[in-house]
C-alpha cells in the first residue's frame, strides 16, 4: 500500500466519544472494526493540528543538526512524593503502550529501510527480557507504590496514549506519519532528566526515565535511528514534498493530549485530596457507625452528600483530629488510615495515603522529601518468567512450522495488549532469533 494516502476523509462516528473507551478498545482488539475507528481517531487528530510553521526544518538533510542543537527547557520538580506519584499516574495511559506506534512496521522486518525502526521497537520489548520491557518496567513502578488503578484521571490524559496506539493499527496506511511522531517521540527532554532525579530524591525507582536518558541519546540510539528512518523511507522524486509534509504532521502529533510539563505543572495537592476523597465517599457513606461525631454530626452525615469534603476536612482540624503541618504520625485520624492495625486499613491505596500524608505534613514536606534522599534504589534484575500456559501452547503453535510461518504466528505476541506477558517476552526473543536466521 502507497505511503502517500491522504489525510482527509469523512466524517468520523467516533467524535465525541470517550478517549478513555477508545484507549482501552484499541489496546484489547486488533480486528477490522478497531483499526476502522484507529483510522477514524488519527484523521481527527490531524486535523486538530493547525497551519502554523513546521517544527522540523524545511530540508530533511538538516535532520541531524538539529537534533544535536534540540532541547526541551522544562524547570520543574516535584515539590513531594504525592506530586511524584500523580506525575505517574497521570502519565500512565502513555507509558504502558511504550513504543505501540511502532508496531506496525513490524510486518516489514524484510525491508532494510525499516531496520531502525523495527530495531527501535524491538528495544521498547526489552528484546523479550522481563527486566528491560518499557511496559513492564513502569507496570512494576506502578504496582509498588501502589498507584496502578486510573480512578480520576481525565479522558484527556488518555489522548497520547490513543494517537500511539492508532498509529500501529494504522502503520500501512500513516507510514509517514509514523516515522515523523517517532521522531518527535524520541528525542530527549530535559523533562527525562530532572523527572529521574526528582523520584530518585523521593526514593521512587527512576529506572524508566533514567534508561529513557540512555536509549534515546542522539548518538547511537533511538533518536539517530529515528532521524535515519525519516531519511530511508523518503520516496524519490515529486512525491518527496509531499511525504516530508506528512512527516512533520506526524512530528506534531506529539503535541496534542496533556504532556509530561503540563501534568507536573497541573498539579495542586488539596485538590487532589478533595477529588481522592470524594470519589471514596460514595463507597463509605453508608459503612460508619454513629457513635464517632466531628463537629456534632456523624461521619455517615458528612459523607451523605457531595461537596462537604473540605468543610469535613476543617472540622477533622478544629477538633485535633488532623494537626497540619506535623508528623502525620501526631495526627488521630492518620493513626487510623496507616498500619496493619489501622481501623480503615487497606481502605486507602499507595498513591491516596500519599495525598494525605503530604498533605497533613504541609510546610514540613520539603524537609521529609530531601529527607528520603538516603534510600536506595538498588535494583534486582528480575529474571525472565517461567512457561505458562499461554507460553506453553505458542510453542506448541510453533512446532513444525518454518520459519517465515512462525514469524508469522509470532507478531500478534508483540503487540502492545500482549508483549509484556510471558507469552509475549518469549515471542519477542523467538522473534529476534529467527529474524536473524534469515538476514
Amino acid at each position: 500500500m502507497s505511503l502517500l494516502l491522504p489525510l482527509h476523509g469523512a466524517t468520523s462516528p467516533l467524535e465525541g466519544a470517550p478517549l478513555r473507551n477508545l484507549y482501552q478498545r484499541l489496546l484489547a482488539d486488533s480486528g477490522a472494526h478497531a483499526r476502522q475507528a484507529a483510522e477514524d481517531f488519527l484523521r481527527q487528530q490531524l486535523q486538530r493540528l493547525d497551519d502554523g510553521p513546521s517544527p522540523l526544518p524545511d530540508d530533511p538533510g538538516q535532520l541531524p543538526g538539529w537534533v544535536e542543537q534540540h532541547c526541551a527547557a522544562v524547570a520543574r520538580y516535584f515539590r513531594n512524593k504525592a506530586h511524584a506519584l500523580y506525575f505517574l499516574r497521570a502519565v500512565a495511559p502513555t507509558k504502558q503502550v511504550d513504543g505501540a506506534w511502532l508496531y506496525g512496521t513490524l510486518r516489514h522486518w524484510q525491508d532494510c529501510r525499516y531496520d531502525g525502526l523495527v530495531t527501535t521497537y524491538l528495544e521498547e520489548l526489552g528484546s523479550g527480557e522481563a527486566a528491560q520491557n518499557h511496559v513492564a518496567i513502569y507496570r512494576r513502578l506502578l504496582a509498588g507504590q501502589g498507584c496502578d488503578n486510573d480512578d480520576g484521571l481525565l479522558d484527556e490524559h488518555f489522548r497520547q496514549g490513543a494517537i500511539q496506539l492508532a498509529l500501529g493499527h494504522c502503520a500501512e496506511a500513516y507510514m509517514p506519519e509514523v516515522a515523523g511522531y517517532n521522531l518527535g517521540y524520541e528525542q530527549l527532554p530535559l523533562h527525562l532528566l530532572i523527572s529521574a532525579w526528582g523520584l530518585a530524591e523521593l526514593g521512587i525507582d527512576p529506572y524508566y526515565f533514567s534508561l529513557h536518558v540512555t536509549i534515546d541519546n542522539a548518538s547511537c540510539g533511538h533518536a539517530r535511528r529515528a532521524v535515519q528512518a525519516v531519511r530511508e523511507l523518503q520516496p524519490l522524486g515529486r512525491d518527496a514534498r509531499r511525504y516530508w509534509q506528512r512527516v512533520a504532521r506526524g512530528y506534531r502529533l506529539n503535541d496534542l493530549g496533556l504532556g509530561s510539563s503540563a501534568v507536573i505543572q497541573a498539579f495542586d495537592l488539596e485538590r487532589e485530596l478533595v477529588a481522592m476523597l470524594e470519589r471514596k465517599r460514595r463507597f463509605g457513606q453508608h459503612l460508619h457507625g454513629d457513635h464517632c461525631r466531628v463537629d456534632g454530626r456523624s461521619i455517615n452525615q458528612w459523607l451523605a452528600q457531595p461537596g462537604q469534603i473540605p468543610a469535613f476536612l476543617e472540622a477533622l482540624q478544629g477538633q485535633g483530629w488532623i494537626k497540619r503541618h506535623q508528623d502525620p504520625g501526631r495526627s488521630r485520624f492518620w493513626q487510623l488510615v496507616e498500619g496493619a492495625s489501622a481501623a480503615m486499613f487497606g481502605v486507602f491505596s499507595g498513591f491516596e495515603k500519599q495525598l494525605l500524608h503530604d498533605w497533613i505534613t504541609g510546610d514540613e514536606g520539603a524537609a521529609a522529601a530531601r529527607a528520603q534522599r538516603a534510600r536506595s534504589n538498588d535494583r534486582t534484575p528480575l529474571p525472565n518468567p517461567p512457561d505458562d500456559e499461554e507460553t506453553q501452547a505458542l510453542r506448541g503453535e510453533l512446532a513444525g512450522l518454518g520459519v517465515e510461518r512462525q514469524l508469522a504466528c509470532l507478531l500478534p505476541w508483540l503487540g502492545p495488549q500482549r508483549h509484556f506477558r510471558p507469552a509475549g517476552l518469549f515471542a519477542t526473543r523467538r522473534f529476534i532469533e529467527l529474524r536473524a536466521c534469515l538476514r
